[in-house]
């Protein structure tokens, strides 16, 4: 069979041209995601600084806030972190629990464990390094030893609750971030940050007085 070369020379670009367009089509495809989630994580309106959506290219499906069955003994209303799941609870009726991914410590010593209790809580905190982080990274922390003002780049996020026991502040927060990407990581100096918008939800639910328990590692929650 002889095939005529003016067929292939007039008719390639109509093939190379079928095959850009396939490419073309698949490059501009963008991944589909529950609308249930898409608005739970949409922007977050009125308030005084921009809460932006979240960008669910780059959170673990696994990490995002749900209602899930609770196993465990703690009375409803009490907060349950578990940083080896990676997971902070909030305990309800009826064996169950609101679930949050998080992000914890990047050592396990660097995490506060056992019971306290949310002794303050602030919108927009104000966030200042504690002398140890200064200390172990002088050149990331030193610039921010006098303190930064609540805002879109301070790493506490929207909302921030602040651990105690007793009278103390343990400086330890449960607070949100400007990296949503590090959810379900060992990122942090020690405290429990949480996706904006979840740390506003929780933020809404508890009082101050609330009892947090922080799992040690190795213990871990079964939902």
């Amino acid at each position: 069979m002889t095939i005529d070369r003016r067929f292939l020379v007039l008719g390639a670009p109509f093939i190379l041209g079928a095959c850009t367009m396939r490419r073309e089509e698949l490059a501009v495809e963008t991944p589909r995601f529950d609308p249930y989630y898409v608005s739970m994580y949409s922007a977050v309106p009125g308030e005084p600084h921009p809460v932006p959506a979240i960008d669910l290219s780059q959170v673990d499906e696994r990490w995002l806030r749900r209602e899930v069955p609770y196993r465990g003994r703690e009375y409803p209303g009490t907060i349950v972190v578990d940083p080896t799941a990676r997971y902070a609870y909030l305990v309800m009726e009826n064996g169950r629990a609101m679930r949050y991914g998080v992000g914890v410590g990047k050592e396990e010593g660097f995490n506060l464990t056992g019971i306290a209790t949310i002794g303050r809580k602030a919108e927009w905190p104000r966030w200042t390094p504690t002398q140890d982080m200064i200390r172990r990274e002088p050149d990331r922390y030193g610039p921010f030893a006098g303190g930064l003002a609540g805002g879109p780049e301070n790493p506490l996020g929207p909302r921030a609750l602040y651990l105690y026991r007793g009278n103390r502040d343990t400086f330890y927060r449960l607070h949100g971030t400007t990296e949503p990407w590090t959810i379900g990581t060992q990122v942090s100096s020690g405290c429990i940050r949480f996706l904006n918008q979840d740390i506003i939800d929780l933020y809404g639910r508890v009082p101050v007085g609330t009892t947090a328990i922080v799992l040690p590692s190795g213990s871990s929650v079964t939902s």
